[in-house]
């Protein structure tokens, strides 16, 4: 099967015979996983006893070879198999006289090289890239530029030129985006980087959420995880973040419009109930079990989540904003996107604390105080049944263990068993901590408006800030750092990295998209316009052709990958489609 190799033990010692365990690099503190007894050698025929298994081949494995009776180790080996290989482990005395063993490892079939299908994609989506770049430069040239205009409505034509190939007159273009939300930096200009950057984020959720062609690196980590570089620990903290940014603009430009709070309040609870139900109802992962019923419903999720800290973030900035909030006369004015909002920094450090409160100091039974590891076979099998710590014991009391996620990522590598939520209660408190730092860059979009330079120095300190904070709070270190950076408990250390690594990337799309215009945004820009129905569109339909079809080899990467990214980039074509004919699904 996929990730995983055979491996043909052969003993050639007598009897007791020997017992075969092992333990993956990936699982901290873990426990040695009994994986096969091979029986010792018949002397009389002198053929050796054979045991076969399958190892793990996505992360290195610690191999232990001890006697089945004394339990004494006669060899440890240390080794990264690889995909399909087929290997032999030789057990043999070299010794008599000192009972020396040794153990050697013998390739007897290479493992295939399942990275290919990726470089080969790469290269195909290079090409369209390119052919898209050509076509770009060819319509700067005159004669072909209009005979476009003969072919096609002019104003449609206008209209492509200047949105998707970068004309150097964008303003009208601009304002004739057809847009969810009115966003604006000025009186005629849209921050086109923010929908760039959630759709990138999507596309990227999309397509691992389809199953990233069942890659390893592609599926979350088992629990802590030292930098977070992979892809799906990263993206939905992305749209956290980007969704916090995208409030501040947004409650912004409706104030300037003359709109009444509390009309705007009454709208941030209707849009945040919805997303809240359409959670429940719609995109449940417990459809899987049968029809929905209250006996099995999960009550956390992806879109509860948003929708709860869209509510707090969103009220919270409500509460505080004002519509001429672009100047300020105070004493520090290079602190002008703070401090006039301390209420609100107070409130989140407030809900910080309370977050700190709860993980370290709240009494768990059976588990020891601030606990924040996986359980099951980690930390040498001591607490098995307290998965999660506090933020596990919270969801199970409050929730209930029926209403919680029942396949969390721990199970495989940890082999815990108790179902555990990585969208939980106590986690959403930190993804508004970060929803709020999202806040924070749009606040700087506002303030900064028509001074790029101000603009991305101030999230370049922001992104060093959240990156020196990490490096305090993990000691650099995957394990062993005060609060692991960690998404399935949603750690303060997760937050502040995944907030640096946002901030830095919303400053180079912004540097590219908005102020060089070097880059039109296209075609993560469509998809980052209709976000709510790519996403909802996605789980529904994604065991309907043509986004998933019987393939002839379930355990080929390259027939997964043809799958993913053919589903992923027709919901790009889609969005593409409804952008066109400016059509937007607004909650």
């Amino acid at each position: 099967r996929m990730d995983q190799a055979l491996l043909l033990v052969r003993n050639e010692l007598p009897a007791p015979g020997l017992n075969l365990t092992a333990r993956s690099g990936s699982c901290h503190q873990c426990l040695y996983q009994f994986l096969a007894f091979v029986p010792p050698s018949n002397e009389s025929l002198r053929k050796p006893g054979t045991a076969s298994v399958m190892v793990d081949t996505q992360h290195p494995l610690t191999l232990l070879l001890n006697s089945s009776v004394g339990d004494r180790d006669l060899c440890k080996i240390q080794y990264h198999f690889g995909e399909f290989g087929n290997y032999s482990l030789v057990v043999k005395t070299i010794s008599t006289s000192n009972h020396t063993v040794s153990c050697d490892l013998i390739i007897n079939e290479g493992p295939i090289n399942s990275y290919l299908p990726i470089l080969f994609a790469f290269l195909v989506y290079m090409g369209i890239l390119a052919l898209l770049i050509a076509g770009r430069l060819l319509m700067k040239i005159d004669p072909v530029r209009n005979w476009v205009y003969k072919k096609l409505n002019p104003r449609a034509t206008d209209r492509m030129i200047n949105s998707e190939l970068g004309s150097p007159n964008t303003t009208d273009s601009i304002n004739c985006d057809p847009a969810p939300l009115s966003w604006s930096l000025g009186s005629r200009q849209r921050l086109r980087s923010l929908d760039t950057f959630r759709g990138l984020s999507l596309v990227i959720m999309v397509f691992v959420n389809y199953g990233g062609g069942k890659y390893w690196f592609f599926k979350h980590e088992s629990w802590n995880d030292i930098c977070q570089l992979r892809f799906p620990p990263a993206l939905f903290s992305r749209f956290v973040f980007i969704m916090g940014a995208s409030i501040a603009l947004a409650l912004g430009s409706m104030l300037r419009w003359g709109s009444s709070k509390w009309k705007m309040f009454r709208k941030i609870i209707w849009r945040s109930v919805v997303l809240i139900l359409l959670g429940i109802i719609v995109v449940n992962p417990n459809y899987c079990l049968g029809p929905l019923s209250w006996d099995n419903l999960r009550i956390p999720g992806v879109l509860q989540r948003l929708g709860f800290t869209y509510l707090v973030v969103a009220a919270l900035e409500l509460l505080f904003t004002r519509a001429d909030s672009g100047t300020w006369e105070g004493r520090f004015p290079a602190l002008q996107d703070i401090l006039p909002y301390w209420p609100q920094w107070i409130f989140i450090l407030v809900l910080e604390t309370i977050w700190l409160c709860l993980t370290f100091l709240l009494p768990v039974p059976d588990c020891p105080r601030g606990y924040l590891g996986p359980g099951g076979i980690g930390d040498f099998g001591k607490y098995p049944n307290c998965t999660g710590g506090a933020a596990g014991y919270i969801d199970r009391l409050l929730l209930g263990e029926n209403h919680m996620y029942q396949h969390p990522s721990s199970g495989v590598t940890y082999q815990s068993t108790m179902p555990y939520d990585p969208e939980g209660i106590l986690g959403t408190i930190n993804s508004i901590v970060l929803a709020f730092l999202g806040l924070q860059a749009g606040k700087i979009t506002l303030f900064y408006k028509d001074q790029p330079k101000q603009i991305m120095s101030r999230f370049i300190i922001w992104g060093i800030v959240m990156g020196v904070i990490s490096a305090i709070l993990t000691k650099c270190s995957k394990e062993e750092g005060f609060i692991p950076i960690n998404k399935n408990l949603w750690s303060i250390s997760y937050v502040t990295t995944m907030s640096c690594f946002a901030f830095i990337l919303l400053l180079l799309i912004y540097y590219l998209v908005d102020v060089k215009k070097w880059w039109s945004g296209a075609p993560f820009l469509y998809p980052g316009m209709n976000s709510i129905l790519v996403y909802i569109g996605h789980q529904v339909f994604a065991n309907y052709f043509p986004f998933k079809w019987k393939m002839q080899d379930s355990q080929s990467h390259a027939e997964h990958l043809i799958q993913n990214l053919t589903a992923t980039t027709l919901w790009v074509i889609i969005s593409y489609v409804l952008y066109r004919r400016r059509i937007f699904w607004k909650i």
